[in-house]
């Protein structure tokens, strides 16, 4: 099976991309059942490293999902963390704002739902909703009621710019902090959304995920291509960088993701916490008392 490295998937800050050079297929030369047995492997070695966060109480762990539609981050999630302690991990799948979230800032909902310490937290689509769906209808952005906001016509250049800084803020505040911070970018082409589309309709046991509305956002695909590329260019960075994951093949990329967070997560030298020698002294007491019971 060819050796996933994670570099060949991070996005370099301050180097443009352009989307349309961006794989949606990679091969591993393997099988699907060894990529579903090699997944198996990775996903408890997570685990058992998400243990050792847990039981220390730090690092916080970050991991955002974005797609298109039918990207596969559902599965993905699923499939990827299914070894990982409850206690351990959260996940939030933010939908259409609710009144109360219009009422703060677009970043308000996703600050408030961060891990703590000591746990993972994965955003099922994130913050970035907010410079990608609102990119492509501006009247999302006038429902905010953002003082000085008034008008489509405000919604220019320098308004997304100064979103794009805001958001990059936000991230180096999370990681200056001692945040763990992973963005993925499941990268779909357009044909195989359609595939997938067309197995929704088929399949009875599918046709409840299907929305009429995600035909129309479809429509828009050349604009959510950009809205991504301005994306992938304005808020990869050196502290919070994404990684593109071609996604057309859904046990490669589920594959390729925890490989990275595997890799990357070493990288933190995590380990159970250490006790003193007077606190392990007691342990031979607690261990006769328990034999003597």
């Amino acid at each position: 099976m060819k050796k996933i490295q994670t570099k060949d998937f991070r996005i370099k800050h301050g180097k443009k991309v352009k989307i349309d050079d961006l794989p949606t297929k990679f091969d591993l030369g393997a099988d699907k059942k060894d990529i579903e047995d090699e997944l198996r492997k990775v996903r408890r070695k997570i685990a058992e490293i998400q243990t050792e966060i847990y039981a220390g109480g730090t690092p916080a762990v970050y991991i955002g999902i974005q797609g298109m539609d039918t990207a596969g981050k559902d599965s993905l999630i699923r499939e990827v963390f299914k070894d990982i302690n409850p206690s351990g991990i959260e996940v939030h799948d933010f939908k259409k704002p609710t009144p109360l979230e219009h009422a703060h800032d677009f970043i308000w909902r996703h600050y408030i739902t961060l891990p703590e310490r000591g746990k993972f937290g994965i955003h099922n689509r994130t913050h970035y909703e907010d410079v990608l769906i609102a990119r492509i209808h501006p009247q999302l952005v006038l429902n905010q009621k953002i003082y000085g906001i008034n008008k489509l016509e405000d919604i220019n250049h320098k308004f997304w710019q100064k979103r794009f800084r805001q958001i990059r803020d936000f991230e180096r505040i999370q990681v200056e902090n001692g945040m763990k911070m992973f963005k993925f970018f499941l990268h779909l082409s357009k044909e195989e959304q359609k595939n997938r589309f067309l197995r929704r309709i088929r399949r009875e046991d599918k046709q409840w995920k299907f929305n009429a509305a995600d035909l129309k956002e479809r429509g828009y695909w050349d604009d959510y291509q950009k809205a991504y590329e301005d994306v992938l260019n304005e808020t990869s960075t050196s502290y919070a960088p994404w990684y593109a994951i071609p996604a057309d093949d859904k046990p490669t990329a589920r594959l390729i993701v925890a490989k990275i967070l595997l890799n990357e997560l070493k990288k933190l030298h995590i380990s159970y916490p250490q006790l003193s020698e007077e606190e392990k002294a007691k342990f031979e007491s607690y261990k006769q008392a328990l034999e003597n019971e």
